[in-house]
């Protein structure tokens, strides 16, 4: 059996998935990580707990599968991006907790760099790496002398999977970082020589789909190659065979993200939207254009454990569809700010039209309907600014993508069919993809066409009249959250 293990290293958990070679789902294991918050705005985990719980979910699988290392063509890697590791070459420890992206530490000093022709964000890695160069003792002069080494996560997993023999991320990780020429395809000195970053801490540049190492032997019983590393979101595009020029997906997790393949050429923004590296295979590099909804499964969580409307998230979706409609309640879901095409940080969360007829029902419907507006804000500003026309069938996927009221929702806010694939976790799916082409388990990416498995397709219900009269109304309604509630 030429099975693939596909690890998916997320910034609250890890799975770790074992697809075979018709791209079915043999088994899966999920953990949860923690992170710790050491003052207002800082966000850190363990490094070492990460690779632990990705090395156990990863045995997990294999075993809830029946199967063994023996039955794996190879392992793919996709991870949260940004978040930034400093780890000795010789020991492997880190010298410092992984700085995780959501970490805005570091938002002065990005404000500052803006001056020197660094545009970058707190979000990003490169001041964050700086900040562990300047915080930890004796770090820029171990650095420099070669003996610390840094990555984001996917750089981190791929060192101790193969035991230190590779050190190495892909261009759509390294397109998250600030440190990076998109246009050029390599590290980018201006910003290294700013921020004061040795070229020997940081990882070689490679294809997301290519053999990168093996396993060290110990921690599966054989060797088995290390074959894509990919960022989450990028590799969950892949995973919905979004490949041409045009495409897009949402991904509806804690937030949503949503993720236009622009082509060969990057895209720009004035609307809260930035360009990155899709992914590198073989020669192709194509660019998307990125933009966000800060808060989807966030909204939903806080219907459930701040106000208790829900008893579980699962049960959003029926709750909603109990009313006919929402009773005039209407939901701006900035939980925290809102962004693209806003980028307002101070805005926040607003519910309104609340009557003596309100109920619960109504709420959760409202918030869902108000994130389906916000995603169709972001993808609007993402196919305007790049001149596209939305296409007749949008893919999406995540934890929230399980959610039937929510896509329906999003089907008629945006007019065109939405489908979501038969497993929600297609950054997985993706990882899996690509370390399988590396690997000869499929021989071509029109080989994938004929594994997509679709888990349900939501076609529009409403009039063009409707739904603009809807999306002009609820629009209003923007006003009260970009002025804090106020």
């Amino acid at each position: 059996m030429a099975a693939i293990l596909a690890i998916d290293e997320g910034t609250t958990g890890v799975r770790a998935y074992l697809f075979d070679a018709e791209g079915r789902l043999l088994a899966g294991a999920y953990r949860e990580i923690s992170a710790t918050y050491p003052q207002p705005g800082w966000v850190e985990q363990d490094p070492v707990a990460i690779w632990e719980a990705t090395l156990a979910v990863s045995r997990t699988a294999l075993a809830r599968a029946g199967s063994s290392a023996r039955d794996l063509a190879a392992i793919g890697v996709c991870t949260q991006r940004a978040t930034i590791v400093v780890w000795e070459r010789a020991s492997g420890q880190p010298v410092y907790p992984a700085i995780v992206w959501q970490d805005t530490r570091t938002a002065e000093r990005a404000a500052q760099l803006a001056q020197q022709g660094i545009f970058t964000n707190a979000m990003a890695s490169a001041t964050k790496l700086e900040w562990i160069l300047d915080h930890v003792p004796d770090a820029r002069t171990r650095a420099a002398r070669g003996e610390l080494l840094c990555g984001t996560v996917d750089s981190w997993l791929v060192w101790n999977l193969t035991g230190g023999s590779a050190h190495v991320t892909d261009h759509s990780n390294a397109s998250c970082t600030t440190l990076y020429d998109p246009f050029q395809g390599c590290w980018w000195n201006h910003a290294l020589e700013t921020l004061g970053i040795p070229d020997a801490m940081l990882p070689e540049l490679r294809a997301s789909s290519e053999v990168y190492g093996v396993t060290v032997a110990q921690l599966f019983g054989v060797p088995v190659p290390v074959a894509s590393v990919a960022g989450d979101q990028q590799a969950a595009l892949f995973g919905e065979l979004g490949w041409h020029k045009g495409a897009a997906k949402i991904t509806l997790g804690t937030s949503g993200m949503a993720d236009l393949n622009t082509g060969p050429e990057a895209a720009f923004s004035p609307h809260g939207a930035y360009p990155l590296v899709l992914w590198s295979v073989g020669n192709e590099r194509p660019f998307c254009l990125e933009g966000t909804v800060i808060a989807a499964g966030a909204a939903v969580q806080w219907l459930r454990d701040a106000v208790g409307l829900l008893e579980r998230i699962e049960d959003a979706s029926a709750v909603a569809a109990s009313v006919p409609d929402s009773g005039g309640v209407w939901a701006v879901p900035a939980f925290q700010g809102l962004g693209t095409p806003y980028m307002e940080a101070g805005a926040r969360a607003v519910i309104g039209g609340l009557s003596r007829g309100a109920g619960r029902a109504h709420i959760v419907r409202a918030v869902l309907e108000g994130i389906a507006y916000r995603c169709r804000e972001v993808l609007t500003t993402l196919y305007g600014d790049v001149g596209l026309p939305m296409p007749p069938r949008l893919r999406v996927d995540g934890g929230a993508a399980a959610n039937d009221f929510l896509l329906q929702s999003l089907a008629d806010v945006l007019g065109i069919e939405v489908e979501r694939p038969e497993s929600v976790q297609a950054s997985v799916l993706g990882a899996a993809y690509l370390a399988g082409l590396a690997t000869g388990v499929w021989q071509s990416r029109e080989a994938l066409l004929h594994h997509w498995k679709s888990g349900g397709v939501f076609a529009p219900r409403w009039s063009a009249s409707e739904r603009e009269e809807r999306f002009a109304a609820w629009q209003r309604a923007i006003a009260a959250a970009r002025l804090g509630g106020l």
